[in-house]
């Protein structure tokens, strides 16, 4: 069934942010004292060895090591507080080998993007959740609290200066990976508080990770990728290390990513949000994903997007719970499978055709054989607001700066 678009209330949801709230409060209360992060006293550095822009297809995109000219670094100190940021040429860190993010995994980041507009202009989407998610990331940590407001005026003060080189106009409909990160970089062993953390912003090409004939994924049997009241909200380090073994044993076997299960209970898919479409046993279309209430998942902002669309556009209805393999399973026995798919930054939105479970591969339907009609529709409507074919809040056009 293809689906149809109305407008409808949106029901509320539990975030991340709000799980978190009485910590970073805490946080932000402890540092009262010290200087606050200030876009207003960047220092400008402007690169005097220029690098050059790839062209579509060059082999070095596929490496996502081609990083832009310039980055942003900050430097915070338990005495002082936040120091001037600097937008600077990019280059090596320095760290003592006792930094704090090198032995207890100090570290935390986000992964937002730039667009190159087909109406020319520069944007991001919806820089502000990037920003305030990193805050909880920082706090769950005991790295120091910021203003999400400051690091998104640092994070378009960097693009407003790279992108026009980098994001051409001759080039609308691409885009760059922005990684703004915050690592523990005390020179000092002990299990305690960083004294000392650097944040910095670099941005880098990505390649395209779409899949035509959709992904293919391995449900994990044995390892969990997080756990009730721990950390896989935050997105920090210590989630994506851990995980790397099975990712390798999935791809060794032909799959492309792994489904985390824990306990039976579907929760991500790789690195990203995990949906699924199905018709009830009472002929209800439902759209459904993992809740957040457990700190099990991240708060992904592309599931944030698609969650809001579907209940303001979508006819069908849109649930955030508990679901187990074994549901999934009987929807594709019974044929109330209608399709699946991942959403997320790297990702975007990628249709699943196929979960291993138990030794078994179960086929999940896409009705447009590249995608399933939710999840094609779904992808335009957050297409159009990233690259400007549709005037959005989300879609935060940044102000470029040729003259630095």
């Amino acid at each position: 069934m293809s689906p149809s678009a109305v407008s409808s209330t949106p029901s509320p949801g539990v975030q991340a942010s709000e799980l978190t709230a009485s910590a970073v409060a805490q946080k932000i209360g402890a540092s009262a004292n010290l200087q606050p992060l200030d876009a207003s006293k960047l220092i400008f550095t402007k690169t005097q060895t220029p690098m050059a822009v790839p062209e579509p297809g060059d082999p070095i995109i596929a490496t996502s090591s081609q990083c832009t000219d310039h980055m942003i670094t900050a430097v915070w100190d338990s005495t002082v507080g936040w120091h001037a940021p600097k937008l600077q040429p990019y280059g090596n860190l320095s760290l003592p080998p006792t930094a704090s993010v090198l032995h207890y995994a100090t570290e935390c980041f986000e992964g937002m993007k730039m667009y190159r507009g087909y109406d020319g202009k520069l944007r991001l989407f919806r820089p502000d959740a990037n920003c305030k998610r990193m805050l909880v990331s920082a706090t769950r940590i005991s790295l120091p609290a910021f203003d999400p407001s400051e690091l998104e005026k640092l994070i378009k003060a960097m693009i407003a200066i790279d992108g026009p080189k980098w994001l051409p106009k001759s080039r609308p409909g691409t885009s760059l990976y922005l990684r703004p990160t915050m690592i523990g970089s005390a020179g000092a062993l002990g299990v305690s508080t960083p004294k000392e953390a650097t944040l910095f912003v670099i941005s880098t090409f990505m390649p395209n990770l779409s899949k035509p004939k959709g992904l293919r994924l391995l449900a994990s049997q044995n390892g969990i990728r997080a756990w009730p009241g721990g950390f896989g909200y935050a997105k920090v380090g210590a989630n994506y290390g851990p995980s790397l073994m099975a990712n390798g044993e999935a791809i060794s076997r032909g799959y492309d990513q792994v489904l985390w299960l824990l306990n039976g209970m579907v929760t991500e898919a790789g690195a990203s949000n995990f949906f699924v479409v199905w018709r009830t046993r009472e002929g209800v279309i439902q759209l459904v994903t993992a809740p957040l209430e457990d700190k099990i998942i991240l708060d992904g902002v592309t599931r944030r997007s698609i969650l809001q669309l579907a209940r303001e556009r979508l006819t069908i209805e849109v649930v955030e719970r508990a679901y187990t393999m074994d549901e999934i399973v009987d929807a594709i026995k019974e044929k109330r499978m209608i399709e699946a798919f991942a959403a997320g930054t790297a990702y975007f939105v990628c249709p699943v055709s196929a979960i291993n479970y138990r030794d078994q591969d179960w086929q999940i339907p896409m009705n447009q054989g590249d995608s399933g009609d939710y999840a094609a529709l779904i992808k335009s409507w957050l297409m159009n607001i990233m690259y400007g074919r549709d005037e959005h809040e989300w879609g935060v056009v940044v102000e470029e700066n040729e003259e630095l």
